[in-house]
């Protein structure tokens, strides 16, 4: 179904009938509504839609949707590889390098039905699956952006002049599970967050109205934190993006440090996942991105053969403990994955969706 027209929902939004697209953030300062998709590593593209409605989330369609088998997903980084690049990173922060580092890995697997492959349709079935308060759908076939996402993370609302962030650092199955490295780690990401912002807001002007608030999502619980500012006047989209991408939360402290390690020690791109996703309405001077966490997308670089991804990761600081940081990625996939395999039902314990086996180590479970 990669000949679907493009089509963009947010929430209860959906946009469609598409006027043009680019990949320069200066037009998010002009005119019109625009879908906006950046991939963690720089790629931006914006797409404005002529037609802007409120429509709910439609129910699943058969035969929309054919999800790739549960058992078929493997990972960029195996469990041996990725508790090594905890144990690397832990090096790293006793060298006095960096304080924390965000370690990620693609999950990937063939799509069996090239035909049924609508977003959408994945969309759809996250709604109910997954709810999250900032999913959607950004549907641009011929542009090479498929996107179904269920990111509970705000990467940046904005009212005016007035920015606000909601950086998420701190998960865990419950609240009485969460540890003093979560609030340790999220304290740090805000004081990040807060240099980021601080570069294109006026003096004085960025506040931290909540500080590691406890927010409960489907199957596990985060600590998320509030920065707002006040953007200064000559600062517009250009480089209200270029003094806070990639978002800091899943990059590390400090962030350039974070980064070059990051590249050393993935061993994929993370494309969409991690960058940001979401919506500018430039006529009402609104917008919402959120992180593209908890974010799938579909990869046809071998047409014959889509490939379906999906990103999961975890914060490392010095408290970290390599299996614990595993099985916090482990915890953030499970359940998504089953429900795009098709296998997870309602009441499942997310640590074992039904069908699910584990995957180099176990990932699916």
């Amino acid at each position: 179904m990669h000949d679907l027209p493009a089509l963009a929902r947010f929430g209860g939004l959906v946009a469609s009938g598409l006027r043009d697209v680019t990949h320069d953030p200066e037009a998010l300062d002009s005119t019109g509504f625009w879908a906006v998709a950046a991939d963690f590593e720089g790629r931006l593209t914006c797409a404005r839609f002529e037609d802007v409605r409120t429509e709910p989330v439609p129910p699943p369609v058969p035969g929309r949707w054919a999800g790739p088998g549960a058992g078929e997903w493997t990972s960029s980084l195996d469990h041996a590889a990725y508790t090594k690049g905890v144990r690397r990173i832990r090096e790293y922060i006793a060298a006095g390098d960096v304080y924390q580092v965000n370690l990620c890995r693609v999950l990937s697997a063939p799509l069996p039905e090239p035909a049924a492959t609508d977003v959408d349709a994945l969309t759809a079935l996250l709604a109910r699956g997954n709810p999250a308060p900032y999913a959607g759908t950004i549907r641009l076939p011929a542009h090479g952006v498929e996107i179904a996402t269920a990111s509970p993370e705000l990467y940046l609302r904005r009212t005016g002049r007035t920015v606000e962030s909601g950086p998420i650092k701190g998960t865990a199955r419950t609240a009485g599970e969460l540890l003093a490295k979560d609030h340790a780690e999220n304290v740090m990401i805000v004081d990040l967050v807060r240099n980021d912002l601080g570069r294109v807001c006026a003096t004085g002007t960025v506040t931290v109205p909540a500080l590691c608030a406890l927010e409960p999502h489907p199957g596990l619980v985060h600590l998320v934190s509030t920065v707002r500012g006040e953007l200064a006047a000559t600062a517009g989209w250009p480089e209200l993006l270029r003094a806070t991408f990639p978002p800091g939360s899943v990059t590390g402290a400090p962030k350039s440090s974070a980064l070059t390690i990051i590249e050393e020690l993935e061993t994929a791109p993370r494309g969409p996942y991690c960058g940001g996703v979401g919506w500018v309405d430039a006529d009402r001077g609104t917008a919402e991105l959120a992180v593209g966490i908890r974010t799938f997308w579909i990869d046809r670089a071998t047409p014959a053969r889509p490939l379906l991804r999906f990103g999961t990761g975890a914060g490392i600081t010095w408290g970290s403990d390599p299996e614990g940081e595993w099985r916090e990625t482990e915890l953030k996939a499970s359940r998504l994955l089953a429900i795009a395999s098709g296998v997870y039902e309602p009441g499942d314990r997310d640590r074992e969706p039904t069908g699910a086996r584990p995957v180099n180590g176990g990932i699916a479970r």
